[in-house]
């Protein structure tokens, strides 16, 4: 009885091992991960939530109207290492206007992406990952 509940808890064990594992999402389907773009708008928000945190950037389109930008960015973690956050020297205000460089959807019309780099309104620029990544 011992060996047959000992098999049935690592049989269980791997299973939702392997259900986890593809629970976890490919980027490449998304987005065009060989492309970077920018995009220059009014600092919305940032979601700061783990594994992935979002913002939110309204973006004047060329006929006057405004779209909602969704921007997908790094762990709670990583962000707070380069000064993102709620405070901090690199902390964004609702209004400022900033560049965000980033890599596009694979569909290249959705606004959404990846966040790669934000250029602030001073001119300085935080990069989330190497050019060549």
């Amino acid at each position: 009885m011992t060996k047959w509940t000992l098999r049935c808890v690592v049989l269980c064990g791997w299973l939702l091992a392997g259900a986890s594992l593809q629970a976890h999402h490919s980027l490449a389907g998304a987005y065009s991960l060989k492309k970077e773009a920018k995009v220059t708008g009014s600092f919305k928000a940032f979601r700061l939530v783990n594994p992935h945190s979002s913002m939110k950037l309204d973006v004047k389109n060329p006929d006057g109207s405004t779209t909602e930008w969704a921007i997908t960015g790094g762990s709670v973690t990583s962000l707070a290492r380069l000064g993102i956050g709620k405070t901090g020297p690199n902390a964004l205000q609702p209004g400022e206007e900033i560049t965000v460089t980033y890599v596009p959807a694979a569909d290249g019309k959705s606004p959404i992406g990846l966040l790669v780099a934000i250029t602030y309104p001073d001119g300085h620029t935080v990069r989330f990952r190497s050019p060549d990544e």
